[in-house]
């Protein structure tokens, strides 16, 4: 799994989520429940993966609906 995106944006979260699902392109959010720890705040950033082989199209996706620039830098 390669993580794509690493924010606190509750929102582009939803956001991403919803087109990941709409394309059928398996993910994860992990630290969601971080938030139990850190009371709620904020703080700690979530992250989004998807699998090796959806990374591409992902990328392509988020990129072709305008968030790009949220991406993290790809490794090879």
């Amino acid at each position: 799994m390669r993580e794509i995106v690493r924010t606190n944006d509750a929102v582009l979260i939803s956001a991403i989520e919803a087109l990941f699902t709409g394309a059928h392109i398996p993910y994860l959010v992990l630290d969601q429940n971080m938030s139990i720890l850190e009371g709620s705040i904020g703080m700690l950033p979530r992250r989004i993966l998807v699998e090796d082989d959806s990374e591409r199209a992902a990328r392509q996706l988020l990129t072709d609906a305008g968030l790009g620039k949220e991406l993290r830098p790809q490794i090879p």
